[in-house]
């Protein structure tokens, strides 16, 4: 009962609309033993500058939710990822929630998804000794929303808890924008968010540049590596091998590939990557239906082959609701013992 009061105080502070500024407030409970200063967010130009960010979360095994399998206002029927699942992610060897935090909508009511949410998936994966990065899509909008929704879950915090990492999910293309134009937001974006998160560790979460510069290159013609490597820190790009054909279904080979790329078109050999594959892990169990082909046990063995072989510091499937448990197990154990 007692978090539940403390809760609804200091979401009722961020929750507040039509004021200069969101005044968080210092509050502690057991048994969450990390607290952080106040912070207090000046809205919506001056924004405060959050504690730093390191690269650390995104090192070693991490696991992906997002809001259509954990929030009831969006998901399709009902969630099949809640909260009191992160014991279990922590249990399985996860260091690192990566969460969906924002969604863009016209109807969405905060600037971030639901705060309860986001508070419990913090709170318990901060409890669980597990890092969480939000993370979020842009839709290229005119005007300030993208940035405004990124800002808004930097400065989050509840009950002096926030999040480990930002990241920005990199691959929306469905708008009328050129190409030319989309990647001008992209890169204006990037430098709006840089300046004011300062030395904060940022993450970009893009589409494999096998598929951007080798395979499909209509699908973002002259995608702009060089405007947004001094803006990210840490690299994911999505090697889903799950829907690609001949060599590009191998996981090891796509895994690999796209990783060297990457780096290639970045002009830095030694960039921090964090790799990404699936979709999902079939392994016999029982799984939600994505949609589209899901990856298989099997595969793991060449993804996490070739994550060691090119240094990347982390790993993960996308996402945690489509990888089986036995899937989870064999991820467990091999970052384990890397």
């Amino acid at each position: 009962m007692l978090l539940v009061v403390l809760l609804a105080f200091v979401l009722g502070a961020f929750l507040t609309s039509g004021a200069d500024r969101y005044v968080i407030p210092h509050v502690s409970a057991e048994p969450i033993a990390t607290v952080a200063p106040t912070l207090v967010v000046d809205a919506p130009d001056g924004r405060a500058r959050p504690h730093q960010r390191t690269s650390e979360p995104y090192l070693g095994l991490g696991t992906w939710v997002d809001l259509f399998d954990a929030d009831p206002e969006v998901a399709p029927a009902a969630p099949t990822v809640y909260p009191a699942g992160v014991v279990g992610m922590a249990e399985q060897g996860v260091r690192t929630l990566f969460l969906q935090g924002a969604r863009a909508s016209e109807g969405a009511r905060f600037p971030t998804a639901d705060p309860w949410l986001l508070a419990e998936y913090l709170l318990a994966g901060h409890a669980s000794d597990m890092a969480v990065v939000a993370w979020y899509l842009p839709m290229w909008e005119p005007g300030d929303e993208d940035l405004d929704r990124l800002v808004a879950l930097s400065a989050f915090e509840v009950m002096g808890h926030r999040f480990d990492g930002i990241s920005v999910d990199i691959e929306w293309k469905d708008d009328d924008l050129e190409p030319e134009e989309r990647s001008r937001r992209l890169v204006e974006l990037g430098q709006r968010l840089r300046s004011t998160v300062g030395t904060d560790t940022l993450g970009a979460i893009v589409m494999p540049p096998v598929v951007t510069d080798v395979i499909n290159r209509d699908f973002w013609p002259g995608f702009p590596w060089d405007g947004i490597r001094s803006t990210y820190d840490v690299w994911l790009p999505m090697a889903y091998w799950s829907f690609r054909t001949e060599e590009h279904a191998d996981p090891g080979y796509y895994t690999a590939e796209n990783i060297r790329l990457l780096r290639e078109l970045l002009g830095d050999g030694s960039a921090v990557v964090h790799g990404i594959g699936g979709v999902g892990a079939a392994d016999g169990s029982d799984l939600p239906d994505p949609g589209e082909p899901l990856a298989l046990v099997e595969d793991l063995e060449g993804f996490l082959a070739a994550l060691e072989e090119a240094g990347a510091v982390g790993g993960s499937i996308y996402d945690w609701a489509t990888t089986g448990p036995e899937a989870r197990r064999r991820l467990a154990e091999a970052f384990s013992a890397s």
